[in-house]
């Protein structure tokens, strides 16, 4: 164990005194805009979970998708969980587990990439599982258990499912570049791309082009497109989203069939999930979970796209119960990682 880079932010530890036997374990999920980790006891084996789940600390960085930002995602995991340590008032001597779920882990070199960024940092005995940010979303509404389908759709998107003989599947999730269509990033992305259609000619006039030039203190299409390039950042394309849904609820066709594409693709992505593990059974009303997470699926306005989504998928699987989690993302990676390590013990 050692502090990366001789970064000093671990120098809290000196004054946290040893606590017994008491041990704890990190869950984290790290998107494209932002990043969360817990600091959860470790629980009984035996008996429910409690109610509600005990927290001892939680923390936020930023982005930690080393596909975005490269190595600082390195920088960003260790803060992090350093933070929720520090705030927790214990050390990393008394970390039985850490448990990442974050987006970007693609391949089994990806995960392997960020193991050994938390050896250099925690001891040789302490269990490090790194999953797919999908993992975490989906056991925060399962409490840990991996079942069922997953949607995310934030300023990213990924339909991941899993089944009870330890099989998954996803669909989407390769980023802004391949298609995220659905996404945050996807939809402002769109609306962009209507602005400056709108202004050569090439498509419809449409009210996104006042409203997002008056939001970006812009005066004309032109300037959009320096800037869009000036820092075509994901999460920052991603902000305009609720803009769009602004205008598809003022009545405005070009906003609107934006969105109405947005809720095809979105459910073609839990659809093609579901299929490949026949979660819905062979007649397909077999009840499953679905488990919906995400900026763009919370959104209760009149335009509300979860509600799309989820109308949309029950046509062709009515077994599907959605599950809007009462706990986040970090909760569900610390949750899994319990699990993770009790099936190892036990």
């Amino acid at each position: 164990m050692k502090r990366y880079r001789n970064r000093e932010i671990w120098d809290f530890e000196h004054g946290v005194p040893v606590i017994g036997n008491k041990e704890v374990i990190l869950g984290l999920d790290g998107g494209t805009t932002t990043t969360i980790c817990v600091c959860m006891p470790f629980l009984n084996a035996s008996g429910p979970l409690p109610e509600p789940l005990p927290v001892l600390a939680r923390a936020i960085a930023g982005c930690s998708n080393h596909n975005s930002v490269g190595a600082a995602a390195r920088d960003t995991l260790e803060q992090v969980m350093a933070d929720a340590l520090s705030q927790s008032g214990y050390s990393r001597s008394s970390v039985r587990a850490v448990c990442l779920a974050v987006s970007g882990v693609n391949h089994p070199t990806d995960q392997q990439r960020i193991v050994n960024w938390l050896r250099e940092i925690f001891p040789a005995y302490v269990r490090l599982y790194v999953q797919n940010d999908a993992m975490g979303a989906l056991a925060s509404g399962t409490l840990g258990k991996l079942h069922g389908c997953v949607l995310i759709a934030g300023t990213g998107t990924i339909a991941y499912g899993f089944t009870d003989d330890g099989r998954e599947a996803r669909a989407a999730g390769a980023g802004p570049v391949l298609g995220d269509w659905g996404s945050g990033y996807g939809i402002a992305a769109q609306a962009l791309t209507a602005i400056i259609r709108a202004h050569d000619g090439r498509g419809p006039n449409t009210n996104l082009t006042s409203s997002i030039l008056k939001y970006l203190n812009l005066s004309s299409a032109d300037e959009l497109i320096g800037w869009t390039y000036a820092d075509p950042s994901w999460a920052r394309i991603a902000a305009l989203f609720p803009l769009v849904v602004s205008c598809a609820e003022a009545g405005d066709k070009v906003a609107d069939k934006i969105l109405l594409d947005s809720v095809k693709e979105l459910a073609l992505s839990v659809k093609a999930v579901v299929q490949r593990l026949g979660l819905c059974g062979k007649d397909g009303k077999d009840p499953f979970p679905l488990v919906m997470v995400g900026g763009v699926l919370k959104a209760k306005k009149e335009w509300d796209l979860g509600k799309e989504v989820i109308n949309c998928i029950s046509k062709d699987y009515p077994g599907a119960y959605p599950i809007w989690p009462k706990e986040e993302p970090a909760v569900g990676a610390a949750l899994l990682g319990w699990n993770f390590l009790l099936k190892e013990l036990y």
